[in-house]
């Protein structure tokens, strides 16, 4: 357990190999955070503080901005919405659960994503020694390096006003690849 220096938005766990899932921890106005989850087309933001969530579907030529508050139809990431917690998952043996009233979120791996995920979560392979792997795989135990390696973006000391959701599908998606935090092609 550590203190995350970094105000940036960071890679805390992705699979590298079958590319499953990815969770980022994006960096908010007003010190504030919030997740970045992707898994099978689907991406969903969460942000704890304000206990809301969105879901886009990269898959889907219609809308699909939408609050979670009930199940998603005929979707292969399962999704579950309560008062105070929110739940998500796939057929891959991934899921994130988050409980708003105590800002407190969990991320479980089932056993085949042994020692092919990394991120600041470290390696998932029951390897203390080498959590702190830099995403070049070299080591180190000096934590701003570490932190600061898995950045996903270059940090910026102007807040950004947060955008409303878009209107049509392909601003959705423009939004999602070119404007988001996370997005390597910001």
């Amino acid at each position: 357990m550590y203190d995350l220096a970094s105000k940036c938005s960071v890679l805390l766990a992705k699979d590298f190999v079958h590319n499953a899932f990815t969770v980022i921890l994006n960096k908010e106005t007003r010190n504030s955070r919030s997740l970045y989850v992707e898994m099978n087309q689907t991406m969903i933001s969460i942000h704890p503080r304000l206990k809301v969530s969105q879901m886009y579907n990269f898959s889907s030529t219609e809308e699909s901005c939408k609050v979670l508050d009930k199940s998603l139809e005929k979707n292969t990431t399962n999704s579950r919405r309560e008062t105070n917690k929110i739940e998500i998952s796939n057929q891959n043996g991934v899921s994130l659960s988050c409980d708003f009233q105590y800002d407190l979120c969990t991320v479980t791996l089932a056993g085949w994503h042994h020692g092919i995920s990394a991120g600041l979560f470290g390696t998932n392979d029951n390897e203390a020694g080498n959590d702190w792997t830099l995403p070049n795989g070299s080591f180190t135990d000096n934590m701003q390096e570490f932190t600061q390696s898995w950045q996903v973006n270059k940090c910026s000391l102007v807040p950004k006003r947060e955008k409303p959701c878009p209107i049509t599908a392909k601003q959705n998606i423009c939004k999602v690849f070119f404007e988001e935090p996370h997005s390597l092609l910001r």
